[in-house]
């Protein structure tokens, strides 16, 4: 099944041979658009008829931009809606990615599997791109706390920068806009806690421990750290959204332009507010937890009011009390520099927005969750 000879100058051409049980179609040359029409015609004139099997040899390809990849997907459809089994050969991995780019919604992705890279190399080749972007990310996501903490410094030093009037409208958004749906969670949370930490005790006669339980857990871990979670969630995700719809319509770029700095305009504010309202959340939150506790300890192990504050008081010390307070202001610069860094990371389009605002949140509550367990194992180890 002898097809193609080269194309004129150095336009990209297609061979056809039978190879074993399947039919190979070698590429080579310049497959980009300069030589669209000529590339068109060389790919109708290779003579595939009755191939199960197809494998397309990259070897002597020497550059493919994408429209050259354009032309190739369309006719690899095209084989595959005639019933062949499409397979690459010698395909880098940017070739096999510029192929896979191709694919628009809608269409079914060809079937890129390349026989000569082993599915062992092909998973060492995800493995190493997925820490070398770890590794940007991480350098990145430094660089930006070094330029935050440097904007902050510039601030305390000179505190006519701060800008009071931005910081409490986000410190209302923050805190007060949050106690309704704050409040409520962290009183159902109470509730369930007591519920099942008496359900455990009664078998042991200790259902007077629940408070203990309850003032233990609130106060040092569960407060803040639901708090932290509820945060990270509702108002991280409302920051990088907002930055991320101004860098789309290259607001920051005209603030750059008049001579303000986005980090004391956008980040500051925002990193202030957080440092200042998430304390006072935490502590609301678990005053409400206890109340719901309480109630739930009150009603159904038939203790009254005093008991319950009685036990409280003999279980949590100060430092219980201070753990979890001293954990929100972290909580907050952590959840603030994501949100914002994510923000400013948004480019080009409404999709972009929506991806960054979903990082912020899951990277958020991922560092709040470590480094509330490091702090667990730090005031452990010093007998907090």
């Amino acid at each position: 099944m002898d097809a193609d000879r080269t194309q004129r100058g150095d336009a990209g051409w297609a061979r056809s041979r039978f190879d074993g049980s399947a039919v190979l179609v070698a590429l080579g040359g310049r497959w980009t658009l300069a030589h669209a029409r000529s590339l068109e015609e060389t790919l109708g004139r290779v003579d595939t008829r009755g191939a199960k099997a197809l494998r397309v040899d990259f070897g002597d390809v020497a550059a493919i931009d994408t429209g050259g990849a354009w032309l190739l997907h369309r006719q690899i459809l095209r084989w595959q809606e005639a019933g062949a089994e499409i397979g690459l050969v010698r395909a880098s991995h940017s070739q096999t990615a510029l192929l896979d780019r191709m694919s628009i919604e809608g269409e079914s992705r060809p079937s890129l599997a390349r026989p000569s890279e082993g599915a062992i190399r092909e998973l060492l080749i995800r493995t190493g791109e997925a820490t070398v972007e770890i590794g940007r990310e991480a350098y990145a996501l430094l660089s930006f706390v070094g330029a935050v903490f440097s904007a902050w410094g510039r601030a305390w030093r000179r505190p006519g920068r701060i800008r009071l009037t931005s910081t409490v409208f986000h410190i209302e958004r923050i805190g007060i806009d949050a106690l309704p749906i704050m409040g409520l969670l962290a009183y159902l949370i109470g509730v369930v806690l007591a519920f099942q930490g008496a359900d455990q005790l009664r078998q042991y006669g200790a259902e007077v421990f629940t408070i203990n339980l309850l003032g233990v857990s609130i106060l040092r871990e569960i407060g803040v750290l639901i708090t932290a979670i509820m945060v990270a969630g509702r108002t991280g995700s409302a920051f990088a959204a907002e930055i991320g719809t101004m860098k789309v319509n290259q607001e920051v770029d005209a603030m750059r332009t008049i001579g303000l700095d986005p980090m004391e305009t956008l980040v500051m504010p925002r990193l202030f507010a957080l440092a200042i309202a998430l304390p006072l959340l935490v502590f609301f939150a678990n005053a409400m937890a206890l109340a719901g506790g309480a109630t739930m300890v009150i009603v159904g192990l038939d203790l009254s009011l005093p008991q319950f504050f009685e036990q409280l008081a003999s279980a949590v010390t100060f430092p219980t009390f201070l753990i979890g307070l001293i954990k929100a202001p972290v909580f907050a610069v952590l959840i603030g520099m994501v949100a914002c860094y994510e923000g400013l990371k948004v480019s080009g389009s409404a999709e972009s927005v929506g991806i960054h605002t979903t990082r912020s949140v899951v990277k958020s509550i991922f560092l709040v969750i470590v480094f509330d367990a490091g702090f667990s194992v730090f005031f452990s180890r010093i007998g907090l």
